[in-house]
């Protein structure tokens, strides 16, 4: 990733893009879901999310988990983890 203007923050050596703000502020709002597996797949507003790299790796960085527990292929409501409001609030 980048280094510009438009990094705010760093997860697991990486820099945090407004596109994963934006990623996480969806999922603060309630409009996010995940589809369950080892790649979770972000929904949000019902379509899939455009950087699916960007939510795998938040995801996988404990920003974002499904709201309850799910097998694989099924699709439930996300949420922010405590890191990742932290995250968001920084």
């Amino acid at each position: 990733m980048s280094s510009d203007a438009t990094t705010t923050d760093v997860i697991d050596g990486e820099t945090l893009s407004w596109r994963d703000r934006a990623i996480l502020r969806a999922v603060a709002r309630g409009s996010a879901e995940l589809v369950f597996g080892a790649e979770p797949d972000l929904l949000i507003d019902g379509r899939c999310c455009c950087d699916q790299t960007a939510a795998h790796r938040l995801a996988h960085a404990g920003l974002i988990a499904p709201r309850a527990t799910a097998t694989v292929g099924q699709r439930v409501a996300a949420c922010l983890t405590p890191a990742g409001t932290a995250k968001l609030s920084a």
